[in-house]
């Protein structure tokens, strides 16, 4: 699994939702409140990456109306779950529907990956 995988959907995403995709390692802190935050990642050797999970620990909930996952990986979408296990306990609704794409069916992803951005986008 690469990285490379995960910031080729978080970019179809955000293309389709029309914003930038910005990487937790980039920006480790969100500062301003947004109404949606698609979040997401792969687990490596079935775990979340560390800084993906710092990022999601130490979000602020009254900087996020709500939280709008994806992954991507062979098989284990282990992320989103416990994503959504730290996101319950600090109180930050997460959306039930998730985006999530098979590692080696990426480049195939791509354009679902855009639609569910804008498909997110147009339910806000």
């Amino acid at each position: 699994m690469t990285a490379a995988n995960t910031k080729t959907i978080a970019q179809a995403i955000a293309e389709g939702a029309g914003v930038p995709a910005i990487s937790v390692s980039d920006e480790p802190t969100l500062t301003d409140h947004v109404d949606i935050l698609f979040l997401g990642g792969a687990p490596y050797a079935n775990i979340m990456a560390p800084e993906l999970r710092a990022y999601a620990e130490k979000l602020d909930a009254t900087k996020v109306g709500r939280v709008i996952l994806f992954t991507t990986s062979n098989w284990s979408r282990r992320t989103v779950y416990a994503l959504k296990k730290i996101f319950k306990e600090k109180g930050i609704p997460v959306d039930g529907d998730y985006f999530y794409a098979h590692m080696l069916h990426i480049n195939g992803g791509v354009e679902a990956a855009r639609e569910f951005g804008r498909k997110k986008l147009i339910a806000l």
